[in-house]
């Protein structure tokens, strides 16, 4: 017995050993490192303002501009100048495209910045300019590309919903940059309204590029070509481009606008929810159209079909069940999981109100949608991602 108690008594030390022993350290990651891993891994370089972080586009929307510069200007061109330089990740992926690049800001700290940072980042034939957008513009004459990302804070910080408001203000600039360009690109916030945007700019886009990263909206690129006839500004239509990780959808608005989708109050084996940029676009009907879907309801944006679709651009599920909000179905569901991923769609109620009712925990395999059907019945359609 008294072998016994030693044993145990060895045991419980090796226990208490264990728990005090330290923990292996994990490094959380920056909001530089987050964002700009590769500018974060360059020996030398000097890290940006946090304002000028947070607002700088990160790298797959750098590399997306890259890609629509390439598309119009296939062989490159001699002069890029963008306007608004900022932290300068837009203007280090474009510069290579061009054998003159000049980069004009305001702020002078950001000037300093880009003078030591571009020379290690591979840009060095930068031409860095502290001055205002609009000076700069007046010394600058057929350039191929003029790009500008105008500030979109007010002198409060607060943020700006309307191009005009933005600094500096694009809807004087543009006719200007068109006069002095054969290509201008303007960077604007996804929150801002493309058509109100197109009609305060006053010009026919070529396209719009509509920019999602990870599911969600990051930035709105308006792309306008000088050789465009002013007098079609009010009847030209741009290209509407959706673009994310995995998908790219594009479309003129005439096309949704003739567009038809059929609602129906019946889910077939497979749920289709659109990303989110081409929920910002509004092609609500013609993406049903295109594949051959069904809408859940005018508003619910939601589609199905009984068969795999491929190519959609957003996600795809497998329906398991369609429940009503009756106790005693919704009781059912939660027999089998009390974990899943929840959304809302055309619902008079919240995630949290939902989750709190069912005493729905976050996370899982399963994604359950609460929505209406075409009949105005709601329902809690339970998925996996397929």
């Amino acid at each position: 017995r008294g072998a016994g108690l030693a044993v145990e008594r060895v045991l419980l030390i090796l226990q208490w050993l264990r728990s005090i022993r330290p923990k292996p350290h994990t490094m959380s990651l920056s909001p530089y490192e987050k964002k700009l891993p590769e500018w974060a891994a360059v020996p030398g370089l000097l890290a940006p303002p946090s304002l000028s972080l947070e607002q700088c586009s990160g790298p797959a929307a750098a590399r997306h501009k890259a890609a629509l510069v390439r598309e119009y200007l296939p062989e490159g061109g001699d002069l890029l100048a963008d306007l608004t330089g900022g932290l300068g990740v837009d203007f280090t992926t474009l510069a290579p495209l061009f054998r003159r690049a000049v980069y004009a800001e305001r702020n002078e700290e950001l000037c300093r910045l880009a003078q030591h940072n571009f020379p290690l980042l591979g840009v060095r034939h930068a031409e860095v300019l502290h001055t205002e957008a609009a000076e700069a513009l007046r010394g600058i004459s057929g350039a191929d590309l003029l790009y500008m990302d105008p500030a979109r804070r007010d002198a409060a910080g607060r943020r700006t919903l309307l191009v005009e408001d933005c600094t500096p203000d694009a809807t004087l600039l543009l006719p200007e940059m068109l006069a002095r360009s054969r290509f201008v690109l303007l960077k604007l916030a996804p929150m801002l309204d493309i058509k109100r945007a197109l009609t305060s700019l006053a010009r026919p886009a070529e396209r719009v590029d509509i920019v999602a990263v990870g599911g969600e909206c990051k930035e709105l690129l308006f792309l306008f070509r000088s050789d465009a006839p002013v007098e079609a500004a009010g009847a030209a239509e741009p290209l509407i481009t959706c673009i994310d990780d995995t998908y790219t959808f594009a479309f003129r608005p005439a096309e949704e606008a003739g567009a038809t989708a059929a609602c129906t109050a019946t889910i077939g084996d497979y749920l289709y929810e659109p990303g989110a940029a081409v929920l910002k676009a509004g092609a609500f009907k013609l993406v049903a159209a295109r594949f051959g879907l069904q809408k859940l309801h005018p508003n619910s944006h939601l589609y199905t079909a009984d068969r795999a679709v491929d190519g959609f651009p957003g996600r795809r599920f497998r329906v398991r069940t369609v429940s009503s909000f009756a106790k005693r179905d919704v009781r059912r569901l939660l027999a089998e999981t009390d974990r899943a991923n929840l959304a809302v769609r055309n619902f008079p109620g919240t995630v949290a109100e939902l989750r709190k009712r069912f005493k729905l925990r976050d996370g899982g395999t399963q994604y359950w949608f609460a929505t209406t059907l075409a009949d105005r019945s709601h329902v809690l359609i339970a998925t996996e991602k397929c």
